[in-house]
């Protein structure tokens, strides 16, 4: 059995439960609490030296990073693809993942937030500082949907689900919870509101998970 090491609310252990499900794999709940810090217990750092999360267990290895999590899975578990055919979509499809991965989320994360209030003083979270990096990528991928005249408009490339919903429904969660403005990304807006009638995503939910408050 897989075991996932994972935050309900954490957009990275979000994005790994969605490829999970969208693979029809079957896995276990392991909860982290980032809040209590268990991430920093020696029993987890001697499962993942970096101390974030998710972590998976797999065939007894340890791997960690979603990013290399989910093109494990990937490779492990081929059908269904969460990636196109042809390498050059291939690579259209991670940059419009990566976009968020690499560009949003890591400013947006809870250690980086706490690293802005120390330097600022606040005492909650900046919510003009991450309302510049969710607006400034999500006003790129809007521009990148917009141009896709392929595309189903329910889906961020091609005609079914895949990497970039793995990446983008999470980072969706996030702007909600810190009340970004959607208004200006439609199209967004539409692939979200697809993708939560799908069971893989209603199933990967932060609001569902067995750590969640009121579960």
């Amino acid at each position: 059995m897989i075991k996932l090491w994972n935050y309900f609310r954490s957009g990275t252990s979000h994005r790994v439960r969605i490829a999970l499900n969208l693979k029809g794999v079957e896995w276990q709940y392991q909860p982290l609490n980032l809040v209590e810090r268990q991430h920093k217990e020696r029993a987890y750092l001697d499962l993942n030296p970096q101390g974030l999360a998710p972590a998976i267990e797999i065939d007894g290895e340890i791997l960690f990073q979603s990013p290399a999590i989910i093109e494990y899975l990937e490779e492990r578990f081929p059908e269904p693809s969460l990636l196109p055919d042809d390498i050059i979509s291939r690579a259209q499809v991670r940059a419009m993942a990566m976009l968020i991965g690499c560009d949003i989320h890591p400013l947006n994360n809870l250690r980086v937030l706490n690293a802005v209030k120390a330097l600022t003083g606040q005492d909650t979270p900046p919510l003009d500082w991450i309302a510049r990096w969710i607006e400034e990528g999500f006003s790129a991928l809007e521009t990148l949907l917009a141009r896709d005249e392929n595309r189903n408009p329910n889906i961020c490339f091609g005609t079914t689900h895949g990497l970039v919903e793995c990446y983008l429904i999470p980072q969706i969660y996030a702007a909600n919870r810190f009340k970004v403005d959607m208004n200006p990304y439609p199209l967004i807006r539409q692939i979200d509101q697809a993708c939560s009638k799908l069971p893989a995503f209603q199933n990967a939910h932060p609001d569902v998970q067995p750590d969640a408050p009121g579960q």
